[in-house]
């Protein structure tokens, strides 16, 4: 009725106890999420009110009462950095304490521009902005430092492969990002996510090693697999860890999205990912340190179903 009080939220059932009871049985620091959550396939699952459009901070209500889920990723941030208003809105619906992993601009990490619209002119161009220490302290850390102070925040680098001339060779890399996170605040959360295999040296491990800055595991078309990954002597040496199951290695991003769509369950159970993520988190607990791991729709189908069963293997000792 036009000019009436807003109709209340419908109410939420209680989750499922079998939900809650796989949840209080993985140990505390093995943290799943997801870095999207405005997905329609989830309905009836993880979402049980009516959405009209995307309404993440709306979604996020209902994302963070899922009994599975204990950590949030920000995608959205790689592309645009958030307003206050809109780190605000995702703020307000996160418990105090939420683990929350945001990707940073790729104005930020991005070598090139590549050829979208939204880069302008800018676009196909290198980046003058690359690795620019005062833009992100000034346009992502700030935001996030002064709305999400009740939160747990990582960031995550996220450097897109980079072809040709554009690709550092390994000394030039570990120096510039050696000289990046010299700069950076140490009261903060840091992560690298690679996307060119090249670059996993020693000397890109002992980077990470000087300022405890996390690698993210990630199963990404050009990637090794994560147990690959796992075995490098410097991926786990940070007092945290980072895991993105994103895609099988191999596939493309638009051949998972045809494949998947709309994300409504597990369509393909990829066994080597699922022992690779145990493996991990079989290190994390001895180790004592903690996983945050987030499982992409496109891996296997449906990022909560692949997470109630990486739960129930690992409760049952069916992982490593």
């Amino acid at each position: 009725m036009s000019g009436g009080r807003a109709a209340a939220p419908e109410p939420l059932p209680p989750p499922r106890p079998e939900l809650v009871a796989l949840a209080a049985a993985l140990p505390p620091d093995i943290k799943f999420g997801t870095a999207s959550w405005t997905v329609d396939g989830w309905t009836g699952d993880v979402y049980h009110r009516s959405y009209r459009g995307a309404q993440p901070a709306a979604r996020l209500e209902e994302y963070v009462r899922y009994p599975l889920f204990r950590t949030v990723g920000i995608n959205s941030a790689f592309y645009e950095s958030p307003s206050e208003r809109i780190l605000d809105a995702y703020a307000r619906a996160l418990p105090e304490g939420y683990s929350c992993v945001v990707k940073v601009w790729d104005r930020i990490t991005a070598r090139r521009f590549i050829r979208d619209r939204r880069w302008g002119p800018l676009a196909g161009q290198l980046n003058p902005d690359f690795l620019d220490v005062r833009l992100f302290l000034d346009s992502v850390l700030a935001r996030y430092a002064r709305v999400f102070k009740r939160h747990t925040i990582c960031f995550v680098f996220q450097f897109q492969a980079m072809r040709g001339t554009d690709l550092l060779d390994a000394v030039e890399w570990a120096e510039r990002l050696d000289r990046f996170f010299t700069q950076l605040p140490q009261d903060f959360r840091y992560a690298v996510e690679l996307r060119n295999a090249e670059l996993m040296t020693d000397r890109h491990g002992a980077v990470l090693e000087r300022h405890g800055v996390a690698h993210v595991f990630n199963s990404w078309t050009e990637m090794p697999p994560i147990g690959t990954q796992l075995h490098l002597p410097w991926t786990l040496a940070a007092g945290f860890t980072v895991a993105r199951a994103l895609l099988k290695p191999g596939r493309k991003y638009a051949d998972a999205v045809r494949a998947f769509e709309p994300y409504d369950r597990v369509r393909e159970v990829l066994p080597e990912l699922r022992r690779d993520l145990l493996g991990l988190m079989g290190q994390a607990q001895r180790r004592g340190i903690e996983a945050l791991i987030h499982v992409n729709n496109r891996a296997e189908g449906n990022a909560p179903g692949t997470i109630r069963e990486l739960a129930e293997q690992w409760i049952n000792g069916r992982g490593p």
